[in-house]
Formats: structure tokens, sequence, C-alpha cells
């Protein structure tokens, strides 16, 4: 394999103008505010847009779904209507984020149809889209080879394979998946391959599917004025209570606390819970409906911490995340990197607050050599309560049963909630609607109110079922 080394830092970011993509395509960019390219489109799209095959290494946030979006879509012919695209990403969560990208990046096309396939949801509804066509496919490995081996998805159309956050497939031991599906695919086809770090399996897919490709890496490393990071050194035994004394001294209005273990998570959030600390846990053996709820309250400002392990975040691109707390050190220091790089994206500052007993010093070495300076560490006892009251968040969340499969959408219940039941638009926050269930953010003063006027009103001229999450 003979790749290319490119090194690219985010000062090298160019204008979109310089990318040779039609004129409907540039206006498109420009309402959505795509002026200048992130390090990693700057580095990648060029050799994208010739056609080549091209390795990635970049982390969630950096603008890669645009990246392998416009690339795609460069080679995408509306007018056929086949499969001409194929994403494969880890998660139910990504994959959703990465079709909702590539739908607002091909909003300036004709029709372009983008479908989601993935587990934990019956695959009826998603064979049913499917057989109405489709130009493009985003999903998780396993579902997308079961729907391929009962013929729902013909892939000999196919022009471009994007595996997006391939380190992680792998972890979640997709590589036999992964052959399956390529396999399957003509070897005329575009591979974009993007991933936060480079495990071995990585090298082995490029050598196996990729022609030739190009490598491009991005410095992962965070700026130092962007990302404050604060190092606590800590006893085992007095961990969990650090966190509630991190969390007590600086009040971050929503943080991950990542911990290396589910049981640590599990006793992490008994422990913020029993001080009154809105605090719900994620990990990999939460029910794809469990994990819904969880995901939905933290985006909307209805969970103060979210407890995950690294696993259970994967895909995930939470806004405006105040603070990243390291409840255990992790001994993989690229994984370090992309922990506190979900802080302090955009424009925002962000703080990332470390505990690491002696046993873990080894790891912190790591991540000094990686990172080029050394950790600043401070004692716990400058950690004081910087208010008596508990650490409650502004919103609750609210789930109505019926969702897309009702043809409920934000809009009626929006509607429902300000022009029928009084409120006001400040009052209500983020409505989420999924298939079945959709859920409404709405000020914590409100909630009971609004359930109840919810169950004996209507929303879109039919009555409906709400609960309090």
């Amino acid at each position: 394999m003979n790749a290319t080394n490119t090194t690219a830092n985010a000062a090298d970011a160019t204008s979109f103008s310089q990318l040779p993509l039609g004129q409907t395509m540039q206006d498109n960019l420009q309402q959505l505010g795509y002026t200048q390219m992130t390090a990693i489109q700057a580095a990648s799209l060029p050799f994208a847009l010739q056609g080549k095959d091209v390795i990635a290494q970049a982390s969630t946030g950096s603008g890669k779904t645009a990246a392998f979006g416009l690339a795609l879509l460069a080679r995408l012919n509306p007018r056929w209507f086949a499969v001409q695209s194929l994403v494969l990403c880890p998660t139910r969560e990504l994959a959703d984020q990465v079709a909702t990208e590539i739908r607002r990046l091909a909003r300036a096309e004709e029709n372009i149809k983008v479908v989601t396939v993935y587990g934990g949801v019956p695959s009826r509804n998603q064979i049913a889209s499917l057989e109405n066509g489709a130009h493009i496919i985003v999903g998780t490995p396993g579902r997308v080879m079961d729907l391929m081996e009962r013929g729902a998805i013909d892939l000999a159309a196919l022009n471009t394979l994007v595996l997006d956050e391939a380190d992680r497939m792998l972890d979640m031991g997709f590589y036999g998946d992964i052959v399956t599906v390529a396999s399957q695919c003509t070897t005329e086809r575009q591979t974009l391959l993007f991933s936060a770090t480079y495990p071995e399996g990585i090298a082995q897919l490029a050598e196996r599917f990729m022609r030739d490709p190009q490598t491009v890496k991005v410095a992962s490393q965070h700026s130092a004025h962007k990302i404050e990071q604060r190092w606590y050194e800590v006893k085992e035994s007095e961990r969990l209570h650090a966190v509630s004394q991190l969390l007590a001294h600086f009040r971050p209005e929503s943080s991950i606390a990542f911990c290396n273990t589910k049981q640590q998570c599990r006793d992490l959030v008994e422990v913020l819970q029993a001080q009154g600390v809105s605090a719900l846990a994620l990990f990999g053996e939460l029910e794809q409906r469990e994990r819904d709820e969880v995901l939905v309250q933290f985006a909307n400002r209805s969970c103060s911490v979210l407890v995950a392990t690294d696993v259970a975040a994967r895909g995930l691109d939470i806004a405006n995340l105040a603070a990243v707390i390291n409840v255990d050190t992790t001994p993989d220091a690229e994984v370090h990197i992309h922990r506190i790089g979900r802080t302090g994206r955009g424009d925002a500052e962000g703080l990332a607050l470390s505990l690491a007993s002696m046993d873990e010093m080894g790891s912190v070495g790591k991540i000094e050599v990686l990172q080029g300076r050394e950790s600043q560490w401070h004692p716990l006892s400058e950690l004081t309560p910087a208010s008596n009251q508990p650490m409650v968040p502004a919103m609750r969340t609210i789930q109505i049963i019926g969702g897309r499969k009702e043809k409920i959408r934000a809009g009626d219940v929006l509607g429902a909630m300000t022009r029928d039941f009084g409120y006001t638009k400040e009052q209500i926050g983020k409505i989420n609607v999924n298939d079945f269930s959709t859920y409404v953010a709405v000020t914590r003063d409100i909630a009971h109110q609004a359930v109840d006027r919810l169950n004996s009103g209507r929303v879109k001229g039919k009555t409906v079922k709400a609960r309090l999450l």
C-alpha cells in the first residue's frame, strides 16, 4: 500500500469556493454558513473529489461528515434511482447525525433520497423505505449485512463506500461484517475511511479493500487556551466523592463524566443522585429505548451530568458541553484527547477535569507525551462549593407516545403547547420526534401541569398519552 502522508493544521483551512463543486452546491454551502474548510476537509476533499481512496484520521466534531458527504454527492447521479453511496457507522445515533448532515448538504440537488438502517428497531419499516428507492444508505454494519442477505439492499450500482469512525466499528467487533459488506461492492468504487485512531485492523482493511489510498492526518491536539485542563491526584477511596466536589465547585451546566467500567458508571450515578445531582448513566447494556431517553434528556438540558463509558459514548456529538470529567484515567492517550475534545467546540471555551491515582501515573505520562506538555496539578482541598443550591437542570422532559409514524411533527407539538395550552415559546425547549415517541423539553416549573394538559388536550387534532421522564 503506497500511502501519501499529509499532516494538516487548522491554520491550513481554505475556502470551500476553491473546490471543484457546482454552483448550486456552492450556493447551498454559503447558505449553510460553510465558508472556511476545517483542517480535515482541506486535507481530504481535494483527493476525495479526484476520486481517490482516502484514509483520514480525524475525530468527532472535526467536520468529517461534510468531508465525505460532499465527496459522495459529487459522484452521485440524482436521476438514477439506485444505491450509489453506502456509509457505515458504529452506532444508530451517529447514523442519524450523518444522514441529517448529508440531507442538508444535498438539499440543493433534486430529490436525493437518504435512508438510514440500523438495529434496535424492526426492519420492516426500513425495508419499506428501501423498496421506494434510495440513492444513499447510512447504517450500522450488522443491519446493512442483514438487509443485504434478505435481498433488500442491492449494491451493484455503488460508487462510494464510506467507513465512518472505523476504529469504533472495529472495537465493537464489526470487522467481519465490514469485510462481508465491502466484498459485495464493485471493485471500481471509491472507498473513504475515517478514523480517530489507527489500530492494526485499519491497516488490514485498507490493505484488503482500498486502492493506493491517500492518507491525511489532522493534529488531534487542542489549543491550551480553548480547553483548560486540570488534574487532581486522588486515592481510590475518594474518587467518586471528588467528582461531587468538582461539580459543586465548577457547577458546569452540562458535563460528561467518563468512567473506564460499567460498574463505575453505576456507582457514580448512585452517589450523584443521592446528593441531588441530576445524573444519568450511559453504558453498553442499555436497551435502545433506554439509551434514546438518556441521550434526549442530556441533549435538551433536562439532565446535568451524563456518566458514560467510552464505548457507550461513541458517535455522540453534544453541542455546548461545558465540561468533561475523567473519573478514571484512560490507559489510551489518544482516547483521552478525544474525550476532552468534546468540550471547547467552535468559539466556546471548555473545561477538562481529570482524576488520577498513583497507579494511573504511567497513563498520565503517556498523555503528557502525546500532548507535548506537562499536566497542571491542583489539590482537592482548593475545591469549595460555589453554592448551597443543588445542581438542578432548568428543563424536564415529557414523552408523548407517538412520533413520525403517526405523522407528528415538532411544529404540531409546539403549536399545541403555545396556541392551545397557553405556554410561551421560551417555556418550551428542544423537541425530538422519533419513529414512535416524541420528547419535548419544558421549563421545570410547568412540567407537571404540561403533562396534565397534554393528556386532557389534543395534538394535531388527536388525543395523546404523555408522561414525565
